[in-house]
């Protein structure tokens, strides 16, 4: 498929034989598999990282195991993830394949540190940076009342570890509801759920079904599927619907964008637009950042594909460009409660 793409194309048959064969080849792009002979994926991508840094697009199952083991891969710096069909033909991700693989040999690997290092570095600066803290001309003071607003995070590739940048550096008393579209297959959106609630004081769930809103909770919008909100009962909710067909992106953060501005006035959302292929989410925030809400992109040198931020900007529509471990600190600075803020 990637030969009949345009591609030259080297194969191994094993995570040692790729390894040995890397200097050789020299490749832009490798793909990996979780389960091969010999050496795992895990252990090959560890080694290509330190020995070949290169950007990794795991092609692998993500049901059961095979999910955790995929996010664990994303952790140590693969860029993206394809699912293998659970039957049939190879031949069905033909497409996404060769748009995955042509988008990461356009992106950055990022530099592999610990979570636990990255975390001190990024409340580092947290406790020793200035950051913006003018509000748009339009935007009123965020009120203290028991629906406050929402914080809306578009994200794509490299999503994963560019959220661990983030969500965890946010206080168990920050005062709005998360809510993140980050592009995923859906059999994997739950289990990185559950892999950033352990890391989070916030709350991480997977909105597979109608879930309210409430300060100190990540909502994460299923895999395969659309997320917007709604009122329901007084109280705002993100509801789970069908992708859209007229969206190549999925779950969509213009969609999820636009149904926020429908119920919510500018100056109770935040946009923040993460690395990604494409400009999901660069219409929608841009609106928004007009409008008078605050926005945030994503600055070049920590996206791992400066695509949807770069949109964005390109359309005015970024009110704060930072780079990803800047981000948390900015948010609390906006929304958390005086003497309230993590350090």
């Amino acid at each position: 498929m990637l030969r009949e793409a345009g591609f030259t194309v080297d194969t191994a048959a094993s995570g040692e034989e790729a390894l040995s064969r890397m200097p050789l080849f020299d490749p832009d792009v490798v793909t990996l598999d979780v389960t091969m002979p010999g050496m795992d994926g895990l252990s090959c991508l560890a080694r290509i990282m330190v020995e070949h840094p290169k950007p990794v697009v795991m092609v692998s199952s993500l049901t059961g195991e095979g999910a955790v083991e995929t996010l664990e891969a994303l952790r140590l710096g693969a860029v993206e993830a394809v699912q293998k069909p659970a039957a049939g033909s190879i031949g069905r991700i033909g497409g996404e394949l060769v748009e995955t693989v042509r988008a990461a040999a356009s992106s950055r690997p990022r530099r592999v540190r610990g979570l636990r290092e990255r975390l001190r570095l990024a409340r580092a600066r947290i406790a020793g940076e200035d950051f913006a803290m003018s509000r748009p001309a339009a935007a009123a003071a965020v009120p203290e009342s028991v629906e406050t607003g929402v914080v809306l995070v578009g994200v794509s590739t490299g999503g994963p570890s560019t959220l661990e940048d983030i969500l965890p550096l946010l206080p168990a008393s920050f005062p709005w509801p998360v809510v993140v579209a980050q592009h995923m297959p859906p059999a994997f959106t739950a289990t990185l759920a559950r892999r950033l609630d352990e890391m989070c004081a916030l709350s991480v769930v997977e909105a597979s079904r109608a879930t309210v809103l409430e300060p100190g909770m990540v909502c994460i919008a299923r895999g395969g599927a659309d997320l917007e909100l709604a009122r329901r009962g007084g109280r705002l909710q993100a509801v789970c619907v069908p992708a859209s067909p007229d969206r190549p992106w999925h779950p969509s953060a213009d969609r999820l964008v636009m149904s926020a501005m429908r119920l919510l006035p500018p100056d109770r959302l935040v946009g923040v637009l993460l690395t990604g292929m494409g400009n999901d989410g660069a219409a929608s925030m841009a609106d928004l950042h007009a409008r008078g809400g605050r926005t945030i992109a994503e600055a070049e040198e920590s996206a791992v594909v400066f695509g949807m931020p770069q949109e964005l900007i390109k359309r005015g529509g970024a009110g704060i460009v930072l780079p990803s471990d800047r981000i948390a600190g900015q948010l609390i600075r906006w929304l958390a409660p005086a003497g309230r803020r993590a350090g």
